[in-house]
């Protein structure tokens, strides 16, 4: 049995991923240590983790400070968690052996703990991965078309904080990329290599496992009975930025008082009262067991996260993309690319468009074939069992 810490960041798509293969490295003998915020706590104590937790708030705090308007603002913000992350991570496992880690591709200063810790280290990448070439090619333009008197003061600030690092944590950081991707030797990346932009520019450090999809708590207050064989339409925006009412609305105008049964979720925070009127032939929940409904699903509209996307084609579903933000885009980008469905932009959709959208995609049979083969994909990838075949082979290899 080896023991496992497992540093993780704060949102749902960053978390769920790893709720099959937490569960399943204790199920092989595994004990692992799992650092989150203190809201999934429960979640993963419930996988068989020794959950601790880090301040979210101190941690937003601190990333939102480095800037918004830039790439290496942000990861000048990612650099600023490190004084949240890293002195409360080595408090509270003072005295504690471990045989690897595993962290977060984004959060969490993994790549430094792992240096401080010196353990083998693995990245959980639950967005597309990024080689340091493409990363690089991001990044460029900062660096060539952004006048100088704004460039000059984010570059200081970087230098000075990665010195810093260095002198509190005795941590290189060679490069923007080791901050804002957690490179490691090897990288478990939830999707497979087919739905991966320029897939084959991986290494075979990089294990493309597919999503990772674990049981989950049934929800008390959905009947799935309700849509079984009705073959509905699916609307949610995800977790995070889905209060937005005004969609919500839209989408009663579009397909209110049509022959299309309608699951949307709108999220905890959004008080369905304030929606009005709900048509007839919708079912509006705050939370819906999405890969329950996905099952049943003929078209999912979504905000084009990367759970969502996985979870949608995992279930060979044909998607509408509406993309909010983060790396949204890209993930619209590639299921169009695919021909698994379109994408729209939420800030002219109308209710007419989203109508034609929806009319043309259930019209056309090469969108459900498209999403028909990428599931194949997604399923023969082995998800968070062959998640955990790597980490197993791995640690195998690096047992101190």
């Amino acid at each position: 049995m080896a023991r496992v810490l497992f540093i993780n960041g704060g949102s749902e798509g960053h978390i769920n991923p790893t709720i099959g293969v937490v569960q399943e490295l204790i199920a092989r003998g595994e004990e692992v240590v799992y650092f989150c915020v203190e809201a999934f706590r429960e979640r993963m104590e419930k996988t068989g983790a020794t959950v601790r937790t880090f301040d979210d708030q101190k941690f937003i705090k601190a990333f939102i400070s480095g800037g918004r308007n830039y790439l290496l603002e942000r990861i000048n913000g990612l650099l600023l968690t490190a004084d949240v992350v890293i002195p409360t991570v080595l408090e509270q496992i003072r005295g504690e052996h471990f045989d690897y880690i595993i962290h977060d591709s984004m959060f969490g200063c993994g790549h430094q703990l792992a240096q401080i810790l010196k353990l083998p280290a693995i990245s959980s990448c639950t967005s597309f991965a990024q080689t340091k070439a493409s990363f690089d090619q991001m990044l460029e333009p900062f660096y060539t078309k952004v006048p100088a008197e704004i460039t000059k003061p984010i570059i200081d600030t970087y230098h000075s904080l990665t010195a810093r690092v260095k002198e509190k944590y005795d941590v290189e950081i060679h490069s923007p990329y080791e901050v804002f991707c957690n490179p490691a030797p090897l990288t478990i990346v939830y999707t497979p290599r087919e739905f991966q932009p320029d897939g084959e520019a991986f290494d075979p450090s990089y294990k493309f496992v597919g999503p990772s999809i674990a049981s989950r708590a049934a929800s008390e207050n959905f009947d799935l009975s309700t849509i079984k064989g009705k073959h509905p339409i699916y609307i949610s925006l995800g977790t995070v930025f889905n209060q937005a009412i005004d969609f919500y609305k839209l989408c009663f105008e579009a397909l209110g008082d049509t022959d299309h049964t309608i699951v949307m979720s709108v999220g905890k925070r959004t008080q369905i009262s304030d929606l009005g009127e709900i048509p007839d032939n919708f079912i509006v929940k705050n939370y819906v067991p999405q890969t329950d409904v996905l099952q049943y699903t003929a078209l999912f509209i979504t905000h084009g996260g990367m759970n969502s996307a996985n979870e949608g084609l995992y279930y060979g579903v044909p998607l509408i993309v509406i993309p909010q933000s983060a790396d949204q885009p890209i993930i619209a980008g590639q299921v169009a690319n695919l021909g698994a469905g379109m994408t729209l932009q939420m800030q002219s959709l109308t209710a007419p468009q989203l109508r034609e959208a929806v009319a043309h995609v259930l019209s056309r049979s090469t969108f459900k074939q498209a999403a028909a083969e990428l599931k194949e994909s997604f399923r023969s990838s082995g998800g968070f069992r062959q998640a955990v075949d790597e980490i197993i082979e791995f640690s195998r290899q690096h047992r101190r």
